[in-house]
This record gives C-alpha cells, sequence and structure tokens, in this order.
C-alpha cells in the first residue's frame, strides 16, 4: 500500500539485470518521499479488526492472561525476527512477493504466488466485516438503539436485557439483533437462505470507498492512510477512559492480565498465539513485503521492524484493556461471570460490546465513535490486501492487461468488482457459516504453511549468510546475533512443531455450539488449497523452465536468481504506462564477467 513515492534513486549499484539485486535502482523506480510514510503505512496495515476482534476474542478463549504468555514469545521469537526478514528482503531486492520469492529460492517461488493467493481470498471477506461495521454504524444513529431492548419485530419471546447465564433458552436484544435482523441466519451452512439485500448494497458501498481510495495508487491512498491509521487511536484511548470508570471494570481487566495457567498445557493456545502473530503483523500475506521494496536501498530496517510490530502489539494490548473492561461491565450488570457471557468470534465486537454501550451515558455516541473506528482499522488493511493483488498482476502481465483495460484504473475496479462479487455468499443468510468457514481454513490453517516454506525459502536455502550481508549492504552492519539465531533455528524449529501440532490437533471449523458438516470442511480445504497449491505448482514450474539434467535443475532451482534471466522486470521498472523500461536487462544468454563472491552478496 504505497504512499505518495517519488522517483529518487539511490547510488552506487553495479547494472546487472540478472542479478535482482545488485541492479542499480531504476530511474523511474518510486520510492517513498518520506521514510515515515512507509512507517505510518506497514501500522495502518498491521493494525486492523484483527487487533480488536480477534486478539481480545484469543485471549477470551484462552484463558484471558495466559494468552499473553505464548503471545510476547512469539512476538519475539517470530513475529519481530520474520518481520525484519521481509523486510530486508523486499528492500534489497526491490521486488513484490511473487518477484522476490522467485530471485531468493527460485524452487519456492510458489510462495509469493500463494501469499498473494491469500491476500486476495482474505480480502473478499475481509470486506465483510467492514460491511457490518457499516451497518452497525448507520443504525446507530437510531435513539433508542435496535439492539438496546426487545421490543423490535425480529425479537422473539426468548428476547432479554438481562443476564442468560450460558442459557440455551434465552438471548440478549445485541445476540438478536445480529442474528435475527442484520444477518437473518439459517440454521447451518445446508440452508443458503437468501440474499440480504440491505447488506449486499452496504457491501458494494464498501468496495466502492476501497476502490475510491485506491484506484489512483499512491496519489489517493496517501490522502487516506494518515487519518486511517491514527484516528482509531484517538477512539481507543477515549472509549479505555470512559471503560475503566464504569462498575465491574477492575474485574474484566484483572481477567485480561491474571493468566490461567493450566491453559498453557494446551497446544490450541500455542497455535493461537502464533497465528495472531502473523494473522495481526502480516507475515506470509506479501503486504508489507511488497510496501518495503518501495523503500530507498539505505533505509534503516531495524527502526520500522521494530516500530510496526510493537506498535501493533501494544494496539492489541490497548484493544484488550478497552474489551476486557467492557466484560466486567456486563458481568457486573448481568451478575454472571465473564466466563459465562457469550462470546464466539465476530460476535466480540458485534454482539457483546454494542450490549455493553446500550448501558452506557450517551449510547448513540460511544456506538458510532466504535463502528467508525472499526471501519478505519478495516480500510487500511483492506488496502495493502487488494494492492498486493493489483501490483502483483502489473508487474507480471501489465502489457496484456493494459492492452485489455487501457488504464490502470479500470484494472483495479475490475479487481474490486470481481472480489465484491466473490462476497456475495458471505451476505446471503447462510452468509456468517461462509464468513467463519473462510475465516478458520485461510487465517490458521493456510497462513502456517506459508510461514513454514517462507521460512525454508529464505532462512535456509537462500541462507542467513546471504541475508546478514544483504542488510550489512544496506544498514552498515550485520544482524545480531538473536535475529540470526532466531532465522537460522528458533523459527524454523518453532513454526515446524505448530504446524505439525495442529496438522495433528486439528479440528474441524465451527460457529457457536455448530460444527461444520464433512462436505463443508471438504470446501474449507479447497478455499485452504487456493492458496497452498501455488507452492508445489511453482515448484514444477520452475523445475520445468531450469536447462539440464533433473540434478542440475534441483541445484538451480535453489540457487538465488537463477530464474532472472526468464523473468520480468516488475512494472514500475519497465518505466511505468509507458512501456520503457527504465533500466536495461541484460539477456541471459549474455556472458557476464565473474565478480567474487563478496561482491554479489551470492
Amino acid at each position: 500500500m504505497p504512499v505518495k513515492l517519488s522517483t529518487e534513486f539511490g547510488s552506487g549499484r553495479t547494472a546487472m539485470g540478472t542479478q535482482g539485486a545488485d541492479m542499480d535502482e531504476a530511474p523511474n523506480r518510486p520510492t517513498w518521499s518520506r521514510q515515515i510514510e512507509f512507517t505510518l503505512a506497514g501500522i495502518g496495515c498491521a493494525v486492523g479488526l484483527g487487533n480488536v476482534w480477534r486478539f481480545p476474542y484469543l485471549c477470551y478463549r484462552s484463558g484471558g492472561g495466559a494468552f499473553l504468555v505464548p503471545y510476547l514469545l512469539m512476538l519475539f521469537v517470530l513475529g519481530i525476527p520474520l518481520l525484519y526478514m521481509e523486510l530486508a528482503v523486499g528492500q534489497y531486492t526491490r521486488r513484490g512477493p511473487v518477484h522476490a520469492l522467485a530471485s531468493v529460492c527460485p524452487l519456492l517461488k510458489g510462495v509469493g504466488i500463494a501469499s498473494v493467493a491469500i491476500s486476495f481470498i482474505m480480502c473478499i471477506y475481509y470486506n465483510v466485516v467492514i460491511t457490518w461495521a457499516l451497518y452497525y454504524l448507520f443504525s446507530s444513529f437510531q435513539s433508542p438503539l435496535p439492539w438496546q431492548n426487545c421490543n423490535n419485530t425480529w425479537n422473539t419471546p426468548n428476547c432479554t436485557t438481562h443476564a442468560i447465564n450460558g442459557s440455551n433458552f434465552s438471548s440478549t436484544a445485541s445476540q438478536e439483533f445480529f442474528n435475527y435482523r442484520m444477518l437473518e441466519q439459517t440454521d447451518g451452512v445446508h440452508e443458503a437462505g437468501t440474499l440480504r439485500w440491505q447488506l449486499f448494497l452496504i457491501l458494494i458501498l464498501a468496495w466502492i470507498l476501497i476502490y475510491l481510495c485506491i484506484f489512483k495508487g499512491v496519489k489517493s491512498t496517501g490522502k487516506v492512510v494518515y487519518f486511517t491509521a491514527l484516528f482509531p487511536y484517538v477512539i481507543l484511548i477515549a472509549l479505555l477512559i470512559n471503560n475503566v470508570q464504569l462498575p465491574g471494570a477492575t474485574k474484566g481487566i484483572t481477567y485480561f492480565i491474571v493468566p490461567v495457567w493450566e491453559k498453557l498445557l494446551s497446544v490450541d493456545v500455542w497455535v493461537n498465539a502464533a497465528a495472531q502473530i502473523f494473522n495481526s503483523i502480516g507475515i506470509g500475506f506479501g503486504s508489507l513485503l511488497a510496501m518495503s521494496s518501495y523503500n530507498s536501498f539505505n533505509n534503516n530496517i531495524l527502526k520500522d521492524t521494530l516500530t510496526i510490530s510493537i506498535i501493533n502489539s501494544l494496539t492489541s494490548i490497548l484493544a484488550g484493556f478497552v474489551i476486557f473492561s467492557a466484560f466486567g461491565y456486563m458481568s457486573y450488570l448481568q451478575g454472571i461471570e465473564i466466563d459465562d457471557l457469550a462470546v464466539d468470534g465476530p460476535g466480540l465486537v458485534y454482539i457483546v460490546y454494542p450490549q455493553a454501550f446500550a448501558n452506557m451515558p450517551v449510547a448513540q455516541l460511544w456506538a458510532v465513535l466504535f463502528f467508525f473506528m472499526l471501519l478505519c482499522l478495516g480500510l487500511d488493511s483492506e488496502f495493502a490486501m487488494v494492492e498486493v493483488m493489483v501490483t502483483s498482476l502489473m508487474d507480471e502481465f501489465h502489457r496484456d492487461l493494459m492492452k485489455i483495460f487501457r488504464r490502470k484504473e479500470f484494472f483495479v475496479l475490475a479487481i474490486c468488482g470481481v472480489a465484491c462479487l466473490l462476497g456475495i455468499p458471505c451476505v446471503m443468510q447462510v452468509g456468517i457459516y461462509v464468513f467463519q468457514l473462510m475465516d478458520h481454513y485461510t487465517a490458521i490453517v493456510s497462513i502456517m504453511f506459508l510461514a513454514f516454506f517462507e521460512v525454508i525459502a529464505i532462512c535456509w536455502s537462500y541462507g542467513v549468510t546471504r541475508l546478514s550481508a544483504n542488510v550489512k549492504e544496506m544498514n552498515g552492519s550485520r544482524p545480531n546475533i538473536f535475529f540470526r539465531v532466531c532465522w537460522l533455528i528458533v523459527a524454523p524449529v518453532l513454526i515446524t512443531v505448530i504446524l505439525v501440532f495442529s496438522i495433528v490437533q486439528f479440528k474441524p471449523a465451527r460457529y457457536e455450539e455448530y460444527v461444520f458438516p464433512p462436505w463443508a470442511q471438504g470446501v474449507g480445504w479447497c478455499i485452504a488449497l487456493a492458496s497452498i497449491i501455488w507452492i508445489p505448482l511453482g515448484a514444477i514450474h520452475t523445475l520445468w523452465l531450469l536447462p539440464g539434467t533433473l540434478l542440475q535443475k534441483l541445484k538451480l532451482s535453489i540457487t538465488p536468481f537463477a530464474l532472472n534471466g526468464k523473468s520480468k522486470m516488475p512494472y514500475y521498472e519497465r518505466g511505468g504506462p509507458d512501456g520503457q523500461p527504465g533500466i536495461a536487462v541484460i539477456s541471459s544468454n549474455t556472458e557476464l564477467p565473474e565478480k567474487p563472491l563478496s561482491q554479489t552478496k551470492l
């Protein structure tokens, strides 16, 4: 999600097209006009709805403070080192995820394609959460709030505004608004129901907002990201100040920060902590890697890494205090334990929190602020996911796409239109089940496979020695021993262990008490394979392209930049819409003088 780029270019790198990392920065290659813009855009990309929804929900399900222990551990041994790795690769190769992975490890170039695929799948259902936020935002201008009482046409005789104590025979007003008014959900994934026209129109509105923010590329996104990245903090702090003054808030905060140590014996807690780090920071999705490719060559990568990752985690913890103080308030009002509050998945921010608003002074104001914050958090993360798809396709098929669409703006419109149409099942009455299925198999299953193969490609195939030398060339010093050990041993081993345990102890997707039938689980695995399948396909394609015997092909396939003679130049290095290259590309047939190992960094 590049923001306001200029065409500055760095100094003194040998112009060799086949050695991707050793070429001059192209005169037409955009870079950030101010480096703070990359940091801010990176924060906007990393900080999203997951910080307010998924993180507090996983804390709640994993015993409150017990989740913070593996979460913080995974942040320091996985999140920060792997973000450092991705930013270094993006900044050095000056490529998006597809070309960057093809450069560092041709055999696993499919990991880059898979990261683009997973970003596109996520942007389809992620925008549905933005649609729900818009629906609640519009509904928040009513007085009283429509989920404030049980006197509405959609309410059932079992509706209550008081304690439900986990009963199956009663439901709160906010639950019924979410289930029966907004979703009009069916009894299961086997009942498709009808299209929810209100939600569909709001989904179109959400995609129009996304399009208007990115259709001009960096020019339009740059005007938006400053507000969408910073304004949520104003609202979060205001909500926290309000919530800590409510009765029962202390009990909720205590639940959040005091661990239930027995929960740490559950593998699920550790797998969820790792998955949350990958999802929240964006490891494996390609967004931050693509954005870092627009950095100036000597940008301080470590500073950006620490800023983005730490602010992202502090935002999650801040949101945890906001949400759990509201949990304590609800527990006080209803006279039940926090464990007995009905919370599952997106219901955290669309059921429990609206229920808390209903009992606050000036309920409409807090509701409008909260759902507007959700909109802002969702938008800048959605920008990044759509931009990965757009940029990757433009890099690979620029000439063909320009023949068809003539202008990049029309191509972006086509991407948004296709994603909107694919999101229709999520705004039908069966939508919540489709959403939960897509989220489970994309955000938990697929991302662990992608992270595993990305680490193998960069840390083991490309090598920690090469990566460290690249960082030294850019920043003047090698990464310290902590990062090198994490890259070489800790991250690969941890991810392998987590991946194995997540496969062995795999649990089918569910929504509340509803467990998806086997055929639906099969559909879920198809969704997961839509991204994972590119890894073996990419390997087969690489071996087919490379010359020589099978053994020679295998050796070449793990040789960095072995495919660069055959690969196309990225869109911006071809000189943009004119299609004129900004630098000369040396043919793979051209004989190049040998360079010493220290000079090539290979």
